[in-house]
């Protein structure tokens, strides 16, 4: 414990045991009103008080949370979170930057050893199952071993790094996703660790780590910069938040899951605009709703744009705890530490909140999300409705679809070798008849043969079926909700579609456990939702490849198919780049409308699918009552899964067992590795940073729109043998079917610089089409971003991005900042950011500029084609400071508006001043030493 400036310093006694602790109770009797903050408040004051050193956690900062009001601040306040969370598609590059720190200190003649966490850090691999095999009993084992071909080189890195570093352990494959096991796992509630008990805090390199905010944890999601500066020991830094009060009252009807209530308040609070802020649930309704159902809300707290959606800990949290086999001593450790320390789920009236949004449990309705952002809610009701209107919208196509019964006809089989006729099985439950509008395209439609079946392919046809995600396979009641759901189809005799890849891939399995004890297991089984693997899989972009003849007919015909998948991302080209429309929902309705076919189906009111007995099959006769999950769940749901399959959870399969790795302290770079490559960011730093600079005589390299996401900026999924990243494997000798993806080569920055800004549905103003592409603006030549870029450094011209609002929304990713500074970019400016990808930004030694009073490129009449100097940056910068833009056109006429530099606080300068956030460390260690 730091020093103890108030005196508040307690002990608290369990048993035999005693702990010592900062009293809030204590500091309330010196006059703090602590009882009107927020829960999440009052946890970052403990924070800061406990790590006061007044250095990294000054007085000042202490006062700044004491001092907490409604609407904030625009004071930045010291983080230092108990323990970090890592998957591995974040955890390789930051692995790789401390072994680079590690060797640029030997470089220098100091001991690399000192080089390590200092807090505990947990790395789980689960971003690189990819689902190549589905539909058979062995798709899992199938795509481990593919798994481990792709990804050896980095498997053995993080293996060496589980083995050289203090503080860090490892999840090897196949074993579950990060935040389910942290949920599961994990998270304590409450930590007991040298004597001292504190609320259990972490930071995650996952936008969706505020996933166990439902378990009581405060943590959020952070770049792989800001991560390795926590668990390097420094303090994170961030503005003193507004916290808006979500208030819940009722109870989930009939029908509705949390799936339905997340999708729900993903709407409401992205229109209400809860960006940087801080939510806190309150209200009756959370008496009703269990530890899964909250953490299914808060994993979504980046699709909503809040840094946190926090559910304080209470009798809830401790049924939870002890159902995923948490001790008896640990669970009585933290319902006294909570009631001790005003921490426990009580006098919620007495809190005051920035502001209050209600909701009644009783209202939510089914509903689905797409077809490209979570936050874009529909009624199932309306689903149908508004597919048919956004066909017409995004892609200028109309129909309409006959609607009587005799139009629901089965559609005959025909064997495609000899022609014969086959029984009468039901290959779709409608026939579309178009109608060609004048001015619009008709509905797309195409026949297809695959194996012995022929069958039509249209737009709004379901492709991919994914129960997957941490979002909702955390949660056993739509589990189970699931797994029913395809037991009562079963049982009427209907499949799923033949042209639908389905896949299940659990976040545990601890999952796989109690649906195989329910039985349910082959019931999923029987409509082909067989185990591919326990990883992020469709929600990564790690769908695999589509069957041959139905990817031929997509691409030749210009399909505008759908996935519809239980995850909780949904952006443009994520889940498959030839699914043009994304659909976000619970695992029941996965199942529901993998049965069906399509998304252009009024689930409600029309038919499922047939019998073989011909009878019409809805919705309603396969969908299970509370009561039968409920039953299942209390049977089925034991501590001793949970016991079982955590024991085991650090020892992976044979293949990662025999996995040989160095001894050594220093990683043995392989200069012909195509995946493992020092970063260049260290090598020979000065032990000084030099003088900031104005930044004079730049171009822009693009000029964005509104809501351009990381997914849009970071490279991710697969790449062909044309783009920069392809030819570059190509030239050193990497096969196209070698070259995996961006995910799993995050650890070498030549393929990643290559990728950045190159997602295919990119939309730059610069270029003529779309996709990573932009014009070199002194010649006037059409290039890939990545080859402007080079010859942009050959007459050390420094570069800038024009963008409009909600700048980088999207998973927290490290290199959509680390690619931007590598392209040599200086500075973005935009009319907004989301607050990760600001500060992940800081961290690379990017300025992020930000305009005033409602100022955009349209209304300053820029065309992005000028010739950009900023200046006041070299003299005196403070947070927050207005610097000046000059822009000159083709005609040699300038522009002067000032914008603010996005530098929130002054250790941000400082960050800024070393050229990124591990510069600064490394610099502070070298004077050190």
């Amino acid at each position: 414990m730091g020093n103890d400036i108030f005196q508040i310093k307690s002990t608290l006694e369990i048993g035999e045991k005693r702990y010592s602790y900062c009293s809030l109770i204590e500091l309330k009797k010196q006059g703090y009103a602590i009882e009107k903050f927020p829960f999440s408040i009052r946890i970052l004051l403990e924070n800061a008080l406990r790590n006061f050193d007044d250095l990294a956690v000054t007085k000042e900062a202490i006062m700044t949370i004491l001092n907490w009001k409604p609407e904030g601040s625009d004071k930045d306040i010291p983080f230092k979170p108990a323990r970090v969370l890592m998957q591995d598609f974040t955890g390789v590059p930051a692995v790789v930057d401390i072994a680079a720190l590690r060797s640029e200190v030997a470089r220098k003649g100091k001991d690399p050893n000192t080089i390590n966490p200092l807090i505990q850090v947990d790395l789980v691999i689960d971003h690189s199952v990819q689902v190549d095999y589905f539909g058979t009993e062995d798709s899992y084992k199938q795509n481990i071993d593919e798994e481990y071909k792709r990804n050896i080189e980095r498997y053995q890195l993080l293996k060496w790094a589980q083995k050289s570093f203090d503080n860090f352990r490892v999840v090897p494959p196949g074993m579950g996703i990060c935040h389910q096991v942290n949920l599961e796992y994990f998270s304590k509630g409450v930590i007991a660790r040298n004597g001292e008990v504190f609320p259990d805090t972490l930071v995650g390199t996952d936008s969706h780590t505020p996933m166990v905010n439902g378990i009581g944890v405060v943590a959020w999601g952070v770049g792989g910069i800001e991560a390795e500066a926590a668990l390097l020991g420094q303090p994170i830094f961030f503005i003193m938040p507004e916290v808006i009060g979500l208030k819940l009252t009722g109870k989930l009807p009939l029908g509705s899951t949390a799936t339905d209530l997340v999708l729900t308040i993903a709407n409401k609070l992205r229109k209400y605009g809860v960006v940087g802020k801080f939510v806190e649930v309150f209200g009756s309704g959370l008496d009703h709703l269990s530890v899964p159902d909250r953490a299914t809300i808060g994993n979504m707290s980046p699709e909503f744009g809040c840094t946190i959606t926090y559910f304080p800990i209470d009798d809830k949290t401790l049924e939870y705890m002890r159902k995923s086999n948490r001790s008896e001593e640990h669970i009585k450790l933290v319902e006294e530490y909570c009631k001790a320390n005003m921490l426990w789920r009580e006098d919620e009236d007495s809190i005051t909140y920035t502001a209050v949004l209600e909701l009644d449990l009783s209202t939510i309705e089914p509903t689905v999300a797409g077809p490209k952002r979570p936050q874009d809610k529909i009624l199932l009701k309306d689903f149908k409705n508004e597919f048919i209107k956004l066909l017409d919208k995004s892609f200028d196509r109309k129909y309409i679809i006959q609607e009587s019964r005799e139009n629901l006809k089965p559609i005959t089989t025909w064997n495609t070798e000899g022609g014969d006729q086959l029984s009468h099985k039901v290959t779709t439950t409608s026939l579309k008849k178009k109608t060609e509008i004048q001015g619009k395209n008709e509905l797309k439609t195409v026949w297809i043969n695959q194996g012995q079946e022929k069958f039509m392919l249209s737009d709004g046809t379901v492709v991919i079926a994914a129960i997957t995600s941490c979002t909702n396979t955390s949660n056993p009641y739509v589990m189970i909700g699931a797994g029913l759901v395809a037991r009562k189809a079963r049982e009427l005799g209907i499949d799923v579609k033949p042209w639908v890849k389905t896949s299940l891939a659990p976040g545990s399995k601890v999952v796989t456990d109690y649906l195989k004890k329910a039985g349910l297991m082959k019931d999923l089984e029987a409509l082909h939702f067989h185990l591919v693997g326990y990883g992020c899989t469709s929600c990564i972009g790690n769908s695999g490849p589509l069957p041959e003849q139905i990817a031929n007919a997509i691409d030749e015909h210009h399909l505008v198919v759908a996935s519809v998948l239980s995850g909780n991302r949904n952006f443009e080209a994520r889940i498959h780049p030839q699914v043009k429309m994304n659909f976000l929902m619970s695992p029941m309705l996965v199942v529901a409308y993998a049965l069906a076919g399509r998304v252009d189906i009024d689930l409600i009111n029309e038919p499922l699918n047939y019998d073989s007995n011909q009878k019409l099959i809805y919705l309603k006769d396969i969908w299970p009552t509370n009561d039968e999950i409920n039953e299942i769940l209390n049977r089925v749901l034991s501590s001793d899964d949970f016991a079982k399959n955590y024991d085991e959870i650090f020892e992976g399969n044979e293949i990662w067992r025999n996995l040989k790795v160095p001894t050594g302290k220093l990683y043995e770079w392989d200069k012909s590795s195509t995946y493992i490559k020092e970063i260049p960011s260290f090598r020979n730093i000065s032990e000084q940073p030099e003088p900031l600079k104005n930044i004079k005589d730049a171009r822009a390299l693009l000029v964005l729109g509104d809501s351009v996401t990381t997914d849009h900026i970071s490279p991710a999924g697969a790449f062909s043998p044309e783009s920069d990243s392809g030819k570059y494997l190509l030239e050193r000798g990497v096969k196209k079917e070698d070259f995996n993806s961006y995910g799993s080569r995050r650890g070498n920055d030549e393929v990643m610089v290559r990728g950045t800004f190159a997602n295919v549905r990119i939309k730059n103003k610069l270029a003529t089409k779309e996709g990573g592409f932009t014009i070199f603006l002194p010649t006037g030549e059409e290039l890939s971003v990545y080859d402007a870029s080079v010859k942009y450094k050959e007459t050390q011209t420094p570069l800038l991005v024009l963008a409009g609002k909600e700048y980088g929304s999207g998973s927290s990713r490290d290199w959509a900042a680390k690619g931007t500074f590598l392209l040599g970019i200086k500075a973005v400016l935009a009319e907004s950011y989301e607050r990760i990808h600001r500060s992940n930004l800081v961290g690379m030694g990017v300025l992020p500029l930000q305009y005033k009073d409602g100022a955009t490129v349209e209304k300053l009449g820029l065309s992005g084609k000028e010739i950009f100097t900023i200046n006041r940056i070299a003299e005196d910068i403070t947070p927050l400071k207005e610097v000046q833009v000059i822009a000159k056109n083709d005609k040699n006429e300038e522009m002067k508006f000032n914008v603010i530099a996005r530098l929130d606080s002054e250790i941000e300068i400082e960050y800024y001043r070393n050229g990124g956030i591990l510069q600064y460390v490394l610099r502070q260690f070298l004077q050190k030493e």
